[in-house]
């Protein structure tokens, strides 16, 4: 059995795509952030968890939870004990009331 990486290159490919809007991170910092973010919304795809529901859920706990936890809140280990019932925010209601109405 051969070692392939194939499906992490793939999954980071549109990271090269925008290039051109990389360029304006400001800062070496902002561009490390920009990485960060970018290899989360990978991983969160690579094991089918909705960006948008991570983050949001992720942002909320993030304050509260217990610095020596952390890892739970990587996508692997949040999908296992978090994603079942993730934290919403209040834009969340009021996009399925939208729906709801047939707007």
């Amino acid at each position: 059995m051969s070692i392939d990486t194939n499906h992490l290159e793939r999954a980071l490919r549109v990271i090269p795509m925008g290039k051109k809007n990389w360029l304006f991170s400001w800062t070496e910092l902002g561009a490390k952030h920009i990485g960060i973010v970018q290899s989360l919304l990978a991983t969160c795809r690579l094991h089918d968890i909705n960006p948008y529901d991570y983050f949001v859920d992720v942002l909320q706990r993030v304050g509260q939870h217990p610095a020596s936890l952390v890892h739970q809140l990587t996508p692997r280990i949040w999908k296992q004990m978090f994603a079942a019932n993730p934290l919403r925010s209040d834009l969340h209601d009021l996009g399925a009331r939208r729906t709801d109405a047939g707007c």
